[in-house]
């Protein structure tokens, strides 16, 4: 990443928290919806993988912001959440751990707020119709825009240039896992969502999508909405370890990052060894001092400040007292989640179970509209 964009990608990062350019709101996003199927409102689809227990970027680069979404919607808004486990087959599974991690991630959406007689949330494999269309959508999808996407090269820790032609590339590739934009894609419009709220790292995927749903439209007729990106506003968070890499649980140690469902002990453990640095003072300077400037920024989602004037009030305090401040704040923030999470995990009456199929039922419901309608386009 060069320093001019690195730089940009800060100075949005940390400015009081947001964006300088303001999140549409979602009766912004009514006026911008006027391509969706459902009458004029908007539709919004997101997914997450089920890798068990969320972190703390997941929660303020995404969960949180679904929370917000779900919350400041207008009437008639649909939303729609996936513990997309389809995804997570790509790569080799335990069944029995994949099971657990659904569970947790499910249960993780349900404790952040998420409001299951608000939202449609579900488990993506309970709805047939998300692979069907992707069998559709893969009739018309570019296989030269899929060779350029970068997730298969990542996955398999490839350069970014590598191409189909070279031979370790082909020898190491899966089809799932090369066509896994095209289940994305699928996840998407399936449910003619008009807005996806997603990461920056992100837009790639979306952007394939729109020009999956052009494609098609080309051939079949206007069938689905072509959907526009909701870039968080949130600031990313960065490993507790290695502070220029975002937080991330393939990282191999368990203190580069926080879980959800960290005690105060834990969490108060990781931030004390978190990587700072050896100067004694606390400045916002996320090019000389990556670690003391993550700390920082987490702390800003959750002053309301932003990261300098977060800086300034620590004038002359030791780093110790900074990540003692962290560490409490996180903590007190996390506490219900927690509680709301541990309290979901230990239900015996079937709650999560009755939640979950009620969601796959709304969805199936849902997709079953769009099938529908590309079923009669192309004649089956």
């Amino acid at each position: 990443m060069s320093t001019p964009f690195r730089q940009g990608i800060t100075q949005l990062r940390c400015a009081g928290g947001q964006l300088s350019r303001p999140r549409p709101t979602i009766s912004t996003v009514h006026t911008q919806a006027s391509n969706s199927s459902h009458g004029g409102k908007p539709v919004i689809f997101s997914g997450i993988q089920p890798t068990g227990v969320p972190h703390l970027g997941n929660y303020l680069g995404a969960l949180r912001e679904w929370v917000k979404l779900q919350n400041e919607a207008e009437a008639g808004t649909k939303l729609i959440f996936s513990i997309v486990d389809l995804h997570a087959l790509t790569v080799p599974q335990e069944a029995r751990q994949l099971r657990k991690w659904r569970k947790e991630a499910f249960a993780t959406l349900l404790a952040v707020g998420l409001d299951p007689k608000r939202s449609t949330i579900f488990y993506q494999s309970e709805v047939p119709a998300h692979a069907e269309l992707m069998w559709i959508l893969s009739t018309v999808a570019s296989m030269g825009y899929l060779s350029r996407m970068t997730q298969w090269k990542s996955k398999l820790q490839l350069p970014e240039d590598t191409t189909l032609e070279q031979a370790d590339a082909r020898a190491q590739l899966r089809l799932g896992l090369f066509s896994y934009p095209v289940l994305q894609a699928a996840d998407i419009l399936v449910h003619r969502a008009t807005h996806v709220p997603v990461g920056e790292d992100q837009r790639q995927h979306l952007e394939f999508s729109r020009y999956t749903a052009n494609s098609f439209n080309h051939l079949y007729g206007s069938i689905f909405p072509i959907p526009e990106a909701q870039i968080s506003p949130a600031k990313r968070v960065m490993s507790l370890k290695e502070p220029t890499s975002k937080m991330s649980k393939s990282h191999s140690d368990p203190k580069s990052r926080i879980l959800l469902t960290d005690s105060p002990t834990t969490i108060q453990k990781k931030i004390k060894v978190a990587l700072t640095d050896s100067q004694p003072n606390i400045t916002y300077d996320p090019a000389h001092r990556p670690g003391v400037s993550n700390l920082i920024e987490i702390l800003s989602h959750f002053e309301g400040q932003s990261c300098e004037e977060i800086a300034t009030s620590f004038d002359g305090a030791s780093l110790r007292a900074l990540k003692e401040h962290v560490a409490e704040r996180i903590s007190h923030h996390l506490m219900e989640i927690r509680e709301r999470y541990e309290s979901m995990m230990g239900d015996q009456t079937g709650y999560l179970d009755a939640v979950a199929q009620q969601g796959a039922e709304a969805a199936q419901g849902n997709a079953q509209e769009t099938m529908r309608m590309v079923r009669d386009a192309m004649g089956l």
